[in-house]
């Protein structure tokens, strides 16, 4: 069986059907290694927090990046509070005034196209989040097994909220959200009657429950699994630490840009 033949510096090597099936094998024992290694993230996020579609933006483009797996894990900020006893900045008249800054060179800085709707106390105290939460989580749950759809979805109905000044609690409102995140009218009609299950109620509280035992006292809230114990961040502006401690590079809020606000 010949399974050496003569390279073109004159030497015996393997046949070229040999070397590409050691050319293939190497690239898969790479990608296995590369999966062993890798970084399980968790985001845990509300779309009522606009520092969580900071995060949530941010650690999506990194997708592809740092070697990671992103897990979205929506929750319930009103439970988060009310169990940590915190309070929101927004209640405080200096936070509010200082967000309202703080938003918007962040928003510039990661090139998300956030704007404050016209009257924040009623989106994010008087109607809140829950009717939008339970139906991203229901949206997970029928797109088991991958989180492009909650991610499309989440971003939607993020830009309802931060950034065209529209409504996210009623059932037209997050028919629209999901139809332009790329789910069809039935399949809209689906999820939102799944949204209403006690499965999916106890799945949002569940979710929540988990964020609280991190520690949780807002959102977003990010969780790094690699060697050891879990690493803890609160907030958008923690990457440059997170980075170092999962042994990653900082590009940036847009790698694609390294050297954008650098």
């Amino acid at each position: 069986m010949a399974t050496k033949a003569l390279n073109k510096h004159g030497y015996l090597g393997p046949s070229p059907k040999m070397a590409d099936i050691l050319s293939f094998n190497l690239v898969r024992l790479t990608r296995a290694l590369n999966k062993m290694s890798r970084k399980v993230i968790e985001l845990f996020y509300d779309v009522v927090s606009p520092y969580s579609w900071l995060g949530f933006e941010v650690l999506c483009r990194y997708r592809n990046v740092w070697n990671m797996e992103l897990k979205l894990r929506p929750a319930f900020l009103g439970g988060v509070m009310q169990e940590s006893g915190n309070r929101p900045p927004a209640m405080v008249p200096n936070k509010g005034l200082y967000m309202v800054n703080d938003l918007n060179r962040l928003a510039s800085f990661m090139n998300i196209p956030l704007h404050h709707p016209s009257d924040p106390f009623e989106v994010m105290f008087s109607k809140g989040s829950l009717p939008a939460m339970r139906f991203i989580t229901a949206v997970g749950e029928k797109e088991k097994g991958s989180d492009r759809l909650v991610e499309n979805v989440s971003r939607e109905v993020w830009k309802r909220i931060w950034s065209k000044d529209q409504d996210i609690c009623e059932p037209v409102s997050l028919s629209e959200a999901g139809q332009k995140a790329g789910l069809s009218s039935s399949e809209v009609e689906e999820v939102l009657q799944l949204a209403k299950s006690q499965p999916i109620k106890d799945k949002l509280k569940q979710t929540t429950q988990e964020a609280i035992e991190y520690k949780a006292f807002g959102f977003p809230l990010i969780v790094c699994h690699g060697d050891g114990k879990p690493q803890v961040f609160f907030g958008s502006d923690r990457f440059e630490l997170m980075a170092f401690c999962i042994g990653e590079k900082w590009l940036g809020p847009q790698p694609s840009k390294p050297t954008a606000h650098l």
